[in-house]
């Protein structure tokens, strides 16, 4: 009889979180709110109830937190490529690169500092924190970055596409740190061998990165083709506008980068900027984009909701406030400070790059991180929790302080815009 209430409640839950996940978007638009805010919030109400409430223990169900959170990622990074308009090029993506190649590695070299110096953790776990941390987010970003597929130029200012295309990429290039952490850790047991940094450099950054691109750039090249160019008509699903394609896109390219021992989220990502460059006033990208972001949305529901439940049940319990004290400061000052050392000398104006540089937006790809490294290594067993209850903070805390300053801080960019005299 429990395990029918059980299921019966579940039912209901997930029918309360669908409809939620419809409803809240609007009721929260230009408000300093935002979905994962009340969908965190709700999952710790219900998690703090006075009556048994079934949690999700990241420690228990850790393989089940990886592929959730996966799956919710590898479907956004597919609607973030599909919506970002600029053709590639190495000047026109000139933000995302400094971000990436500047920013992303002071942050990880920041943030682990903190980790050693505040937590007196070991060099290869404070790495990992680190590098869990390290890439900023393409699934709670919505507020700051580009809309739906459109040709409208206001759609995709310069801190829209920065951010967008920096949470594309750098979920993929923030494994090799990951990756970093658990070589560093193997070496440590075994005598503290410096052996493993060059198999790391050459595998886990050069070829990884390379299997990834190159995936994605065929992938994205061949369905491109396919979508818009065969010359059946049954191949040419740009003709029948079924957006269910975008999930075979992104399992394809995934599936086929994981094979070739390459880095799936990458692959995705790229492959979703080709496809939108092999036609890109097409209206099939906006039918696309529209089914991945409403998939994404209710995995986004699921996984906030647990985690909301999980702080309440254990991860606040177990937080010290020294992991308190690093995710704060990786948030508000490491981040900020790594961003704006990134954009030094880039051409947007003050306001453009502090905006940029404070909305590193933490969230889902961290939790898909840390369950990977914890799977794939038994090093770090004795700080799981302790792991689990920083990650899960840094996320609580990145939702909270960018879900109320994002829409105050685009809007007013967007009114400083308009209002700015058209250069003659």
């Amino acid at each position: 009889m429990g395990w029918v209430i059980l299921s019966d409640t579940v039912y209901l839950a997930m029918g309360l979180g669908a409809l939620g996940a419809a409803v809240v978007p609007r009721l929260v638009f230009k408000r300093p709110l935002s979905m994962p805010m009340v969908f965190l919030a709700a999952g710790a109400v219900v998690a703090a109830l006075p009556w048994p409430v079934p949690t999700v223990d990241p420690v228990r169900d850790r393989l089940w937190i990886e592929h959730g959170s996966e799956l919710c990622v590898i479907v956004s990074l597919m609607g973030a490529g599909l919506a970002l308009n600029r053709p590639f090029g190495r000047r026109a993506w000139g933000g995302p690169w400094r971000l990436l190649g500047i920013s992303l590695p002071l942050t990880i070299a920041g943030t682990g500092l903190i980790a050693v110096l505040l937590l007196d953790w070991p060099p290869a776990l404070a790495l990992l924190l680190a590098a869990v941390l390290a890439p900023t987010d393409p699934v709670l970003a919505a507020e700051v970055r580009v809309g739906e597929p459109t040709d409208a130029e206001d759609d995709e200012d310069e801190v829209r596409f920065t951010l967008t295309a920096e949470a594309g990429l750098n979920d993929g290039l923030a494994f090799p740190f990951v990756l970093a952490a658990l070589a560093l850790a193997a070496a440590a047991g075994d005598g503290w061998s410096t052996d493993w940094f060059g198999r790391w450099l050459l595998i886990d950054v050069l070829v990884k990165i390379a299997v990834g691109v190159a995936v994605g750039i065929v992938a994205g090249r061949l369905l491109g083709r396919m979508f818009f160019r065969a010359q059946a008509n049954a191949l040419r699903l740009s003709e029948h506008m079924e957006g269910f394609v975008a999930l075979g896109a992104t399992f394809l390219a995934y599936g086929a980068a994981e094979l070739l021992h390459g880095y799936g989220f990458l692959a995705v990502f790229v492959t979703a900027c080709t496809i939108r460059a092999a036609e890109r006033s097409h209206g099939y990208h906006r039918v696309l984009h529209e089914f991945t972001e409403q998939i994404e949305r209710l995995l986004t529901v699921v996984l906030l909701f647990l985690l909301g439940g999980f702080l309440v049940a254990d991860g606040l319990r177990t937080l010290t406030w020294q992991g308190a004290l690093v995710a704060v400061l990786l948030v508000l000052v490491v981040r900020p400070a790594a961003g704006w050392l990134g954009l030094i000398g880039f051409a947007e104006g003050p306001r453009e790059k502090t905006v940029t540089a404070f909305f590193g937006i933490r969230g889902i790809g961290s939790l898909f991180y840390l369950a990977y490294a914890l799977g794939h290594s038994e090093a770090f067993e004795a700080d799981t929790r302790q792991l689990w209850s920083v990650v899960a903070f840094t996320v609580l805390l990145s939702v909270v302080v960018h879900g109320v300053t994002a829409t105050p801080a685009i809007r007013r960019l967007d009114r400083l815009r308009h209002s700015s005299p058209t250069p003659p």
